[in-house]
């Protein structure tokens, strides 16, 4: 018997439920996506830091894993330069900004990281190497988490690829349902990582009416089956669920697997995310150049100071405090450990298997239309 959450979206995705992972860089590795996956949703790869050939070894490692639907998620930001190499784009970061990172490093005793990072920065000519591969690889579903895909969607329909764009306000709701994608993610302020200015509430209803007959999927703050339930009956057809994955068994073994972290790291993030609370994370420029909703530590209160020099554009921002962040992680300072979340952090419990999420949500979503109906839509 198909649920009662099943939308016209899931059919068209060929999921079970109208639940997605968010392609959280760092977190949301072929792991995790799979698990997704396998438990009815649609998992999300998020593949920004993956050069082409590791993204084709990762497309494989979720075919391995899974012969269910998946995504991959890469950022395709207008306002970065089209082409360079680290050294070149190094050269455009003012000597006042290398300045406050060498006091910071200073000051929290951070060393240099081990190992230097090789992989090339972000760039227009970078990405579009990234979505070659992802065309050549015929993933099922492409969702920019950054950006409008336009340019590549007639490319990916002719294979049958499905195309999301990822937007925070109904004016680029708009502009990116004009490109023609199946899906657009309306995401609201609370949730973690990349993020706007507009409330979930306020924004799902205003993008599902403005660019029906395009879906609508809701993001932000949504944690479990309550949350789902009401993003349907603002209008959405499925949600796009980032942080109630960051508490999971997975989401840290693809971490561990891209070096990302280690076991003493995993525990201090764990035990930050079961801790945290509603007001525990901020939204800051301080890591991409991007407004990112972040876990508040001492990093990000640091670039709150009246001498901090403004946060640079992206790239940049992540050059200059890459090796920084990589050094403090492999000398363990516990007070400079953090990352994107939302504010939902606070419905974080426990460290579960991914699996257990998803049943979880849906089992309660499903309660929850037992006693009271379907919302509208569904």
């Amino acid at each position: 018997m198909a649920s009662p959450l099943k939308t016209e979206l899931c059919d068209m995705l060929g999921i079970e439920y109208p639940v997605m992972l968010a392609g959280m860089g760092g977190a949301a590795g072929p792991t995790l996506a799979a698990a997704v996956s396998e438990a009815g949703g649609l998992g999300v790869v998020g593949a920004t830091g993956y050069t082409p050939d590791e993204l084709h070894g990762m497309i494989a490692k979720v075919r391995s894993l899974t012969d269910k639907p998946f995504g991959v998620d890469l950022l395709l930001p207008s306002s970065i330069a089209d082409s360079g190499n680290r050294e070149d784009l190094e050269l455009e970061i003012s000597a006042e900004h290398h300045h406050f990172v060498d006091q910071l490093k200073q000051e929290f005793e951070i060393p240099e990281p081990s190992q230097q990072l090789d992989r090339p920065p972000l760039t227009q000519e970078y990405f579009r190497q990234q979505v070659e591969v992802i065309l050549d690889e015929n993933v099922p579903v492409f969702a920019s988490g950054l950006g409008n895909p336009g340019w590549m969607v007639d490319d990916a329909h002719a294979q049958g690829m499905k195309v999301i764009g990822l937007v925070g306000n109904t004016r680029n709701a708009r502009r990116v349902a004009a490109a023609k994608v199946d899906a657009v993610v309306a995401q609201g302020t609370e949730a973690g990582g990349h993020t706007g200015r507009i409330g979930t509430l306020a924004l799902v209803p205003q993008v599902a009416d403005a660019i029906a007959p395009t879906k609508t999927i809701a993001a932000g703050g949504i944690m479990d089956g309550r949350g789902l339930l009401a993003a349907l009956s603002l209008g959405a057809e499925a949600i796009w669920c980032g942080t109630a994955f960051l508490g999971t068994w997975e989401a840290y073994q693809d971490s561990e697997e891209r070096g990302e972290t280690d076991e003493w790291t995993r525990k201090v993030q764990w035990d930050k995310l079961v801790a945290a609370v509603d007001e525990d994370t901020r939204i800051g420029r301080m890591y991409s150049g991007k407004t990112m909703r972040h876990m508040y530590n001492a990093w990000t209160e640091a670039w709150e100071r009246p001498e901090a020099p403004p946060t640079l554009p992206m790239p940049l921002q992540g050059l200059l405090v890459g090796e920084a962040l990589r050094g403090a992680r492999e000398a363990h300072i516990e007070e400079l450990v953090g990352g994107p979340a939302g504010n939902g952090a606070g419905l974080i419990k426990a460290i579960r298997p991914a699996t257990e999420v998803v049943e979880t949500m849906v089992r309660q979503a499903e309660a929850l239309i037992e006693r009271f109906g379907s919302p509208v839509g569904v």
